[in-house]
């Protein structure tokens, strides 16, 4: 059955990658975005290709623009929108770390409360949450992004459980745990911490040695085709009954539960 969904952070990366094959499987598709050129993008490819996409820019840490969902009926949401920062625990500004959160976890909280207003009033949906392999362990210097998907992990295996007690309405809880692709995501997210740890950092002395590690491991790590964790949107946007959790790449999910078993 097609489906409309609304996703959220669908201007780059997998989210736009996703809105745009589900737009291909025939689903219509709600594809906010961060920036308005990255909705004149998707609109222009959805007016060439015949795709059924709508697109435009919303800022999910703004009210007004949150209430925006209400303007629409679909049933599925994917809380796709995240952005990310690093640096040492031990000296990172506290600010940096509180907006990480208030996109990652805050917002996506209230835009979630309020899509649920329609949700239950309708009598069905399901929501989708993008987390990460990184909510499972975290990793050196990227604390406030591996913290917020901890977070987001926490919060959603709350909602279901909440959600199968209200058993009607019936809506779907789902979770997204991508591993490491080839986005430009990680890179940048990993590159912020140096434009204020060169300088005073505890870890001054070791950037050098950090920064080559980082960039081999991430070099070699990271998927280039994201077919594997885009089929994982398509799966929790279709499947009639719905895991709580899809994971992809498969061989690094293995890699962190492994990691989990023996507490590393």
């Amino acid at each position: 059955m097609k489906k409309t969904v609304f996703i959220t952070g669908a201007g780059s990366g997998l989210g736009n990658q996703a809105a745009i094959l589900l737009a291909k499987r025939g689903h219509k598709v709600i594809a906010t975005t961060r920036y308005q050129v990255q909705a004149d993008e998707l609109n222009n490819l959805a007016k060439e290709k015949n795709l059924p996409i709508e697109s435009f820019k919303l800022d999910i840490l703004l009210e007004e623009d949150r209430n925006k969902v209400l303007d629409y009926n679909f049933d599925v949401l994917i809380n796709n929108a995240a952005i990310s920062d690093s640096g040492s625990v031990a000296e990172i500004r506290v600010d940096r770390f509180e907006n990480v959160f208030e996109t990652n976890v805050f917002s996506n909280i209230k835009f979630t409360q309020i899509a649920l207003k329609k949700m239950i009033f309708n009598g069905h949906g399901r929501i989708v949450f993008l987390s990460s392999l990184a909510g499972k362990i975290s990793i050196p210097f990227l604390a406030p992004y591996c913290a917020s998907k901890f977070a987001i992990e926490g919060f959603c295996e709350a909602l279901r459980y909440e959600m199968k007690i209200l058993k009607e309405p019936k809506i779907e809880i789902v979770l997204i745990e991508p591993g490491a692709y080839a986005t430009g995501f990680n890179k940048d997210s990993y590159e912020r911490k140096y434009t204020w740890m060169k300088e005073g950092s505890y870890f001054q002395s070791k950037l050098e040695k950090i920064r080559n590690i980082e960039e081999k491991l991430w070099n070699f790590g990271e998927y280039k085709k994201f077919d594997s964790i885009v089929k994982q949107y398509v799966k929790a946007v279709e499947s009639k009954k719905p895991k709580f959790r899809y994971k992809a790449p498969k061989s690094q999910a293995i890699l962190i539960q492994i990691g989990r078993i023996f507490g590393m």
